[in-house]
């Protein structure tokens, strides 16, 4: 009596176990779903309805420039695809890679040797046509790295201009009884400039258990300015010898003035030198004509 109970029950349980199976490959049958969405009135709604609906850029443009910056991104040799990303970053502009660069890059040069090419077929000349995809291509080609480099010197100059007012804001933040790093998050919350997006990436880089040191450092290497590199050098030293931060602090907040007062210095007295070419090019010749135009008007006359 007793092995009749346990085999009942025992066939009751693997018919509960493959019941409620079927009800669990039921209720995610397309039938079922098709229902619940037309409940919240979706009827008809397919999974390529849904990705029609998304906008063009998304559909299109993002999957092809995601596929053409791996394509690059083999293509490129490490060594240079190393080069370039630490220009994007030096410059930066952390939302482009080496591939996303080089896509850009090539992509213009296309597009303006096209346009280029018709625009010398709009003239009608086969030498302008070439001349005019050839300067349309080559420009495509060299503007984005042009790009590169100009945003790349703007922003060692930023970081270099505003250094001194961050070392002032520093010093007194920390005399003042902060500690350094949240000397740090001051200058972060204060100014809104290349220095303080550096300042707040050592400052995640740290809660994220990187050592400040080592942080700081990697700053000094990759913002490339020297006044700030010396900072960060100098802070190291003072950390590793025990030094107080504060007196390094005046220190190198007193040098970085004394610094930007003689360039400044130095560009008042290249001044003369720039306005030379100015003048002998553009003040010279309207002088020679205003003095010598009627004495030579006058000899021709006699003639």
């Amino acid at each position: 009596m007793n092995s009749i109970l346990l085999a009942l029950v025992g066939a009751l349980g693997v018919f509960l176990f493959f019941w409620s199976l079927g009800r669990a490959q039921a209720a995610g049958s397309p039938d079922v779903l098709e229902t619940r969405l037309r409940s919240y009135g979706q009827e008809g709604v397919t999974l390529d309805d849904i990705e029609l609906q998304a906008p063009f850029v998304e559909r299109v443009l993002v999957p092809l420039f995601t596929r053409l910056t791996s394509f690059f991104e083999r293509q490129t040799g490490a060594r240079q695809r190393q080069a370039l990303n630490h220009e994007l970053v030096l410059a930066g502009v952390r939302s482009l890679d080496a591939g996303g660069f080089l896509v850009i890059r090539y992509g213009a040069s296309i597009v303006l040797f096209a346009i280029g090419l018709g625009l010398g077929t709009f003239l009608g000349q086969p030498a302008f046509i070439a001349l005019c995809a050839a300067v349309g291509g080559g420009l495509g080609f060299f503007l984005p790295l042009m790009w590169l480099r100009q945003k790349l010197g703007d922003r060692r100059k930023q970081i270099q201009n505003s250094l001194p007012d961050a070392m002032d804001l520093l010093t007194i933040a920390v005399e003042a009884g902060l500690g350094f790093d949240a000397a740090m998050a001051r200058v972060t919350d204060k100014f809104k400039n290349a220095l303080s997006d550096e300042f707040a990436q050592v400052l995640q880089e740290t809660r994220l258990g990187r050592p400040r040191l080592e942080a700081l450092d990697e700053m000094g290497r990759r913002a490339a300015v020297d006044d700030l590199h010396n900072f960060v050098q100098a802070v190291i030293q003072s950390e590793q010898m025990g030094v107080g931060i504060a007196k390094i602090l005046r220190i190198q907040s007193e040098e970085m003035r004394r610094r930007r007062r003689q360039r400044a210095q130095e560009k008042a007295a290249q001044a003369t030198l720039k306005m030379m070419l100015p003048m002998v090019g553009c003040i010279f010749p309207t002088l020679w004509i205003v003095l010598l135009g009627p004495a030579i008007l006058l000899l021709l006359s006699r003639r």
